[in-house]
């Protein structure tokens, strides 16, 4: 174990740390109303953490401060993913607060404390540090999305993520209180030697089934996917683009860490639990989907689904199913940033468009945009060659290569489910009559974004081992 303090690991850390003490002070002197000054401090610093970290995306493998702390390239490309989605996500949000009650130097600030929970969340090598990681990524989301005072269906989903994000931790925690009981000790790296000596702990097992229930929890997976409908609903879209999909990176980090660093020797005890969720949400996110009328009901109940898919690749248990996993991570998160920037855009100063039935004549009278939303919604099916296809192509020929056939085929009849809700938003925007066009919001930056976005999932689709290459390395460095 490395029993050195090397600050350079925390230098983004302490970088983004800083970052937020000058913003806050900077935005107490703000007499904008718009805080320009506060966003654009914001963006400057999301810039330089992912030129910081850009430069260490070939790191070898480094422990710090004890063996609680680990710099890898895990950590690295994760973090990179986190800056880069979060950047698109503020991106969108500003237009959308800007004629809202949300306007304060508080939206950026807490998206940049979330920001540094995340980071804590990937480079944690102790279940002390995973679990403070969480708590400051957790809490900053809770106030995130009370941060519309005036909105009630806001403050219901704050109250209800609290609970919820409440429970979880406690699950979580309390998993990890009997993992100390059973090893001696909240080091990963010491968790996983106890368990390579002593596969037979009832104790530790026992604490295993709470972490995985944490776990399962933070992603929303079936059956503890309760509360994910409700807050994509209720909570603002800026702020719900951003929760549906950035904070999904970090909480696979966290799976790593626990799942396949720290419980690596009870590989069959926890990948069969893994396999039910997964299961469950492939099955009932794709069949509940298909009756929802609220657009952004519909994305969350297809978040469940993409997170079943995901489950899917852990549940192999191999390095090529990990990478698998983190790659169809990684894209899900710019799909659904994708997704809500669109409700986004289509959201004004007197109406904010919601349902489906919202969406008529948006070929029609705004092609360009219709043409993106399409994108979107054949990228989340997985068609080719948009990038959506390729990491579900990948999760699928895992579990073929490691012997899990039935679940494959069931994996693959559940994502044609999937295509029919998905061509049915398709069909609302191009094919069903309308009379009136639906507004779309005056920003040029938000248009902008929006069509770089949805243009990447096309670019990238053509050429997916620019990122499938670093995920395959990551996993390859950890093995």
């Amino acid at each position: 174990m490395n029993q050195s303090i090397n600050f350079s690991l925390l230098t983004s850390e302490v970088f983004l740390l800083c970052a937020i003490c000058v913003i806050l002070i900077v935005d107490l002197f703000q007499r904008d109303k718009e805080r320009k000054l506060t966003f654009n401090l914001t963006l400057v610093s999301l810039v330089t953490l992912f030129i910081l970290d850009v430069n260490q995306i070939n790191v070898l493998r480094e422990v710090g401060f004890y063996g609680h702390w680990v710099q890898d390239q895990l950590a690295v490309i994760l973090k990179l993913a986190i800056y880069a989605t979060t950047f698109i996500a503020l991106l969108y949000a500003r237009p959308f607060i800007n004629h809202r009650a949300l306007m304060r130097g508080e939206y950026y600030i807490l998206t940049l404390f979330s920001v540094l929970g995340m980071m804590i969340m990937v480079s944690a090598n102790s279940f002390l540090i995973v679990y403070l990681g969480l708590e400051l990524l957790s809490l900053s989301l809770y106030a995130l999305i009370a941060l519309q005072r005036d909105s009630k269906s806001a403050s219901e989903s704050a109250v209800k993520y609290f609970v919820m994000g409440g429970l979880a931790s406690g699950f979580l925690l309390y998993g990890i209180s009997l993992m100390y009981g059973a090893t001696g000790s909240i080091l990963i790296a010491d968790v996983a030697a106890h368990f390579n000596e002593n596969q037979s702990s009832l104790i530790g097992k026992f604490g295993l089934v709470f972490i995985v229930i944490g776990l399962a929890f933070k992603f929303g997976a079936v059956p503890f996917h309760m509360w994910l409908p409700d807050i994509y609903h209720g909570a603002p879209s800026s702020i719900s683009a951003f929760i549906s999909s950035v904070p999904k990176i970090a909480a696979f980090g966290m799976a790593m860490r626990l799942l396949v660093e720290a419980f690596s020797q009870l590989v069959t005890d926890w990948s069969t639990m893994i396999l039910i969720l997964a299961l469950l949400s492939v099955i009932f996110g794709n069949l509940i989907a298909v009756v929802q009328t609220n657009l952004k009901r519909l994305l969350a109940y297809s978040a469940i689904a993409h997170i079943g898919y995901f489950l899917l690749g852990i549940v192999t248990a191999t390095p090529e199913g990990n990478s698998a996993a983190m790659f169809y991570i990684i894209v899900y998160a710019l799909m659904t940033v994708a997704g809500f920037g669109i409700v986004i855009l289509m959201s004004t100063e007197e109406k904010e468009y919601q349902n489906i039935s919202d969406l008529r004549g948006l070929g029609r009278f705004h092609p360009w945009y219709g043409l993106m939303f399409a994108v979107v919604m054949v990228s989340m099916a997985g068609i080719p060659p948009f990038l959506g296809f390729w990491p579900k192509l990948e999760i699928f020929r895992q579990l073929i290569l490691n012997d899990y056939i039935v679940e494959a085929v069931i994996a693959i009849a559940f994502s044609v489910v999937g295509l029919f809700y998905y061509l049915k938003v398709i069909k609302e925007m191009f094919f069903t009559d309308a009379t009136d066009s639906p507004e779309i919001t005056s920003s040029r930056s938000l248009k902008v974004a929006i069509s770089v976005n949805c243009l990447l999932l096309v670019i990238i689709g053509l050429m997916p081992d620019s990122i499938f290459e670093y995920c395959i390395s990551a996993f390859k460095a950890i093995s």
